[in-house]
């Protein structure tokens, strides 16, 4: 990590809790920055990754918030379940938000599978969040982590490798392409691995990829019950009509942000530039509340 800029180097050495609770069985792993008593800010993965993709995002938005990271169940350090329903998921997350005791309602922030996992809690509990942020989370297909485990050829039985070197030389994400610095992709890698007879594996459960989705997302959508903001990456899988599809399903009441030169893993092609777009949107949300007039 020598090569890496101070910003990442001083994000990935500030001090985290590490959690655990049981939700529906099921022990739910997570990270937690900043101090208590703050508004909070829950970020959830995409598919097959885990709550280490935001440790170099998180600690950057502690000035003025709290922020937890989980791992969803079947990814990470969290337990494994026989069925993954996107339903469920969305209770983990506010579980996690229970725990965490912010102040007032959180934000959540979901990348590609995860911000279809934040559209569903938005619909279901939209009324116990201060927002909801999607990254390059294209509604009118499947997520392209799940639309890969369909296919097999990324996810289909893990490999399990003699070391975390050899392991690391075959990490890739999914989809590809990405831009990410060499040291980004390292550090995600080097957090995906567990340790199984005869060396290292993955940490994902590949059924994940098997859920019961009895509706669509695009159904779900325009049942959102909290204010959205739209990320979209330059190169992503949000197309600009897709974006616009959206904004149409939402009421024509969500923005959408364009993150320059990324690819669909924005927050590890463009980290910086996401920051700058996330504090804009919880500052802006901070001073839209509406506020009591004086007597």
């Amino acid at each position: 990590m020598s090569d890496a800029p101070a910003w990442f180097r001083d994000s990935v050495a500030m001090p985290f809790e590490e959690r655990r609770i049981q939700v529906a069985g099921c022990p739910i792993h997570y990270l937690k920055w900043g101090d208590s008593g703050r508004p909070g800010v829950v970020l959830v993965h995409g598919g097959a990754a885990h709550a280490h993709w935001w440790s170099f995002i998180a600690p950057q938005l502690t000035h003025d918030c709290q922020v937890v990271a989980l791992d969803l169940s079947g990814h990470g350090d969290s337990g494994r379940r026989q069925q993954y329903p996107r339903e469920i998921w969305a209770d983990e997350v506010m579980a996690v938000a229970d725990d965490a005791r912010f102040s007032g309602a959180p934000i959540v922030v979901g990348h590609s599978m995860g911000g279809f996992v934040c559209i569903s809690a938005a619909a279901r509990y939209g009324d116990r969040l201060a927002g909801a942020v999607i990254l390059d989370s294209p509604v009118r297909r499947p997520d392209p982590e799940a639309e890969e485990g369909a296919r097999g050829r990324a996810f289909r039985n893990p490999k399990v490798y003699a070391d975390v070197d050899t392991a690391l030389k075959h990490y890739r994400v999914v989809p590809e392409p990405t831009c990410a610095e060499p040291y980004i992709l390292d550090h995600i890698g080097r957090h995906s691995l567990r340790t199984v007879e005869g060396g290292w594996t993955w940490k994902f459960d590949p059924l994940v990829f098997q859920r019961f989705a009895p509706r669509a997302i695009h159904e779900i959508l325009p049942e959102v019950r909290c204010r959205v903001a739209l990320f979209r990456a330059e190169f992503g899988l949000v197309t600009p009509d897709i974006g616009d599809y959206m904004v149409e399903l939402l009421g024509r009441t969500a923005p959408v942000v364009e993150v320059p030169s990324a690819y669909h893993h924005l927050l590890l092609d463009q980290p910086l530039a996401l920051i700058t777009g996330l504090r804009a949107i919880f500052s802006d949300w901070e001073h839209s509340i509406p506020r009591k007039p004086r007597r």
